[in-house]
């Protein structure tokens, strides 16, 4: 009968203290592992943590990696997904109560501050904070040689280790303050986010416009752009947002999209009659130096400031892997269950990849699978399985009709694929019904009516009793006090 593999600790770099990097700092720590992580600003929370600056040299995100304003995130921005399902198994989401919910946001769909604070009641309540150092940026991560030749025995890259090289910046300047210092680690965990480096499209006449242009990455508050006439190229989430945050502001808000078509839902024939000054167009055909913007049905309009609502790239310019992982087309890879790149697994790993997922808790599902990989208490296929499963995966996206650029789109293609991956790979419990219930009902009154859809009052019989037991299971500075006597 083979032996039982012991249990390793291994000495771990965390990439990033966002939501992702708190979720699998924790979930390593718990499995013994000697965590270390680095975040470049000056306090946890990754894009939770507002940050009014942008670059105004350049508010289009243009230049080279790493932008110098790390945080995209809009001064209005309320939450799409409810409460109720974003909080981790452990340490729920559970508005604060008493003299705690001053200074608070007990709704339902709180804005960003309250996300925030709700990562920095889940870092007091595990102590994560004793293991992260910040305004500490990260410049390099590349695997180190090995201390003598022969050693690993296995070839290619087993037992590879990796150096980190950082330096301490100045928290609102990011201006280095201290001589780059080297560490080793047995592994490195990236949790840098997918929502700083901004993706532009490419239009006809875009470098010779002279008016105002920017992504949606640069973009704050609406007054501005008050009076003006703005285009917003894109209209996902962000160009809705922000759509309707300029109403009422500016003079005139021309959204665009892809297929005018597919874009008219209800939610979007509501918001045109509600708001004269908005109007919906297809796609930008060219820009003219005048100032003139032209669509692709030949109607155009002089516009004042343009706005790129048209997602971000993944970027990871500190990362050398020697052309192991690469990112081409908005794909990662290859990367294994859109984690492990199978050559260099199981000593480096990605958390927070996917996109359009129900966050933390599937965050926290990824963490915990990585950190029991890395203590060797589940293991991986062999190298050859991961990579046939990752191109499997791929093509069977492709004949589906997903690009290749929403490779790591999960919810929006397969929700059920997060809830699958729960199951199989951790001993998380898995979604409760009437939260799924809730997160399927929420989807048809977002489609329905953008505006209003997070006031509506329609909970089902199921979701309301299941929203009960949930208001009564500890509020947060419980949980933190029950946590610390973990």
């Amino acid at each position: 009968m083979a032996c039982e593999k012991p249990v390793v600790s291994k000495k771990v770099c965390v990439v990033g203290a966002g939501m992702a990097g708190l979720a699998a700092a924790r979930e390593l720590r718990r499995e013994g592992h000697a965590v270390t992580v680095m975040e470049q600003r000056g306090d946890v929370g990754g894009q939770w943590l507002y940050d009014p600056r942008t670059d105004d040299a350049d508010p289009l995100g243009a230049a080279p990696p790493p932008v110098k304003v790390h945080g995209s995130m809009y001064a209005s921005v309320r939450l799409i997904s409810p409460r109720e399902g974003m909080g981790f198994s452990d340490f729920q989401f559970v508005p604060r109560r008493g003299e705690d919910a001053a200074g608070r946001d007990a709704r339902r769909f709180p804005g960003h501050r309250e996300v925030y604070c709700y990562l920095k009641d889940f870092c007091d309540a595990f102590g994560i904070m004793d293991v992260v150092r910040l305004n500490t940026k990260v410049t390099r991560v590349a695997m180190a040689p090995p201390p003598h030749e022969g050693c690993g025995g296995g070839g290619g890259y087993a037992g590879v280790r990796w150096q980190v090289r950082s330096v301490r910046v100045e928290p609102e300047s990011g201006e280095e303050v201290a001589p780059e210092d080297e560490e080793v680690f047995d592994a490195v965990v990236i949790a840098n986010g997918h929502y700083s480096q901004p993706r532009l499209p490419r239009i006809n006449g875009m470098e010779q416009w002279q008016r105002r242009q920017l992504h949606s990455h640069s973009y704050r508050v609406p007054d501005p752009l008050r009076d003006e006439v703005v285009v917003l190229v894109g209209c996902g989430d962000s160009g809705l947002d922000i759509a309707l945050d300029l109403c009422g502001v500016a003079k005139e808000v021309h959204l665009t999209a892809k297929s005018v078509e597919a874009a008219m839902t209800p939610a979007m024939s509501k918001m045109l009659a509600n708001h004269a000054e908005l109007r919906l167009h297809p796609q930008v055909d060219r820009l003219c130096h005048d100032g003139l913007v032209v669509f692709a049905d030949g109607v155009s309009v002089v516009a004042d400031t343009i706005i790129y609502c048209t997602g971000y790239t993944y970027s990871f310019p500190f990362l050398d892997t020697g052309g192991v992982v690469t990112v081409d087309d908005n794909r990662v890879g290859p990367l294994f269950k859109h984690a492990f790149p199978p050559a260099l697994a199981p000593s480096l790993a990605f958390v927070g990849i996917q996109r359009k997922v129900l966050v933390p808790w599937f965050f926290e599902a990824q963490g915990r699978w990585i950190a029991r990989v890395m203590s060797g208490r589940a293991t991986l296929p062999p190298v050859e399985e991961m990579l046939q499963a990752v191109e499997e995966y791929h093509r069977a996206r492709e004949v589906a009709g997903v690009p290749k650029n929403r490779s790591h789109d999960i919810g929006g293609v397969n929700p059920e694929e997060t809830y699958e991956f729960v199951v199989k790979y951790t001993d998380l419990p898995g979604m409760e019904e009437w939260k799924r219930e809730l997160m399927r009902s929420i989807l048809r009154n977002m489609n329905d009516d953008r505006e209003a859809f997070r006031d509506r009052d329609d909970d089902s019989d199921d979701v309301r009793e299941g929203l009960q037991r949930w208001l009564r299971s500890p509020a947060a500075g419980d949980q933190a006090d029950d946590a610390a006597q973990v």
